[in-house]
């Protein structure tokens, strides 16, 4: 089975059956994240315990490599520290952005998702996630792509 093939077959997986889809009922963080550019929209909660994601969820509308992706991601980070979640983030990122592909073996069924890179209006779909993320366990209520010229700066907003 090609590269191209197994990325189609894990975003149509993820996108089908995202995992993680919903709410938390009381989560310790949340965080809003925007597309304008394609119209996704995500509502990310996590349950941070001793620094740990002890749970964590999301829901929203969204384009199927951005659903794919959050879906990816949630599972990812479950039961990292900050700091895991966090170093995941940037090497997620770097991986689309500047298609480093050093060692991605650590990254797990994520770099699949490298294979976005090849359709560069959709990086930011892949991405928003996990801006969403990082403003969620930084205490900003939402992220969004719109000043995100280069898909790689987090765009972080408090209100």
């Amino acid at each position: 089975m090609s590269q191209k093939s197994i990325y189609q077959e894990v975003i149509l997986d993820h996108n089908r059956k995202p995992r993680n889809y919903g709410s938390l009922h009381s989560p310790t963080h949340h965080a809003t994240g925007h597309n304008p550019l394609c119209g996704d929209r995500i509502d990310l909660d996590i349950n941070m315990i001793n620094g740990h994601i002890e749970e964590i969820a999301f829901q929203g509308e969204s384009c199927a490599i951005c659903k794919a992706s959050s879906s990816m991601m949630t599972n990812a980070v479950k039961g990292k520290t900050s700091q895991e979640a966090e170093s995941l983030i940037q090497e997620f990122r770097e991986m689309l952005v500047n298609g480093e592909e050093k060692d991605l073996d650590h990254l797990g069924r994520l770099k699949v998702l490298a294979g976005v890179r090849d359709l560069p209006t959709r990086v930011k779909c892949a991405i928003l996630p996990w801006h969403t993320l990082h403003a969620a366990m930084n205490s900003a209520d939402s992220a969004t792509t719109e000043a995100d010229n280069h898909a790689n700066e987090l765009v972080a907003n408090t209100h």
